[in-house]
């Protein structure tokens, strides 16, 4: 799901919220919860896939919304 992705990255004035592609940050918030909160939801608006990075910027976790082209088996 390389096309559509929102993530949740650490910045300098808290917890910036994007799309992939975006210029702009669709939001900053003070949490990191409140940023996932917000991510979740235009994440599944958008049938994209949430990546969430940690402060460090490592990838803490990710979760698909939309159509995954590799779902889990069973």
């Amino acid at each position: 799901m390389a096309g559509k992705q929102v993530w949740v990255s650490p910045s300098n004035e808290g917890w910036k919220v994007q799309s992939a592609k975006a210029e702009r940050a669709a939001a900053i918030v003070a949490t990191k919860v409140e940023a996932v909160e917000l991510a979740r939801e235009i994440a599944i608006n958008k049938k994209a896939e949430l990546i969430v990075q940690n402060l460090d910027g490592e990838i803490a976790w990710r979760n698909s919304y939309g159509n995954d082209s590799f779902p889990p088996r069973g």
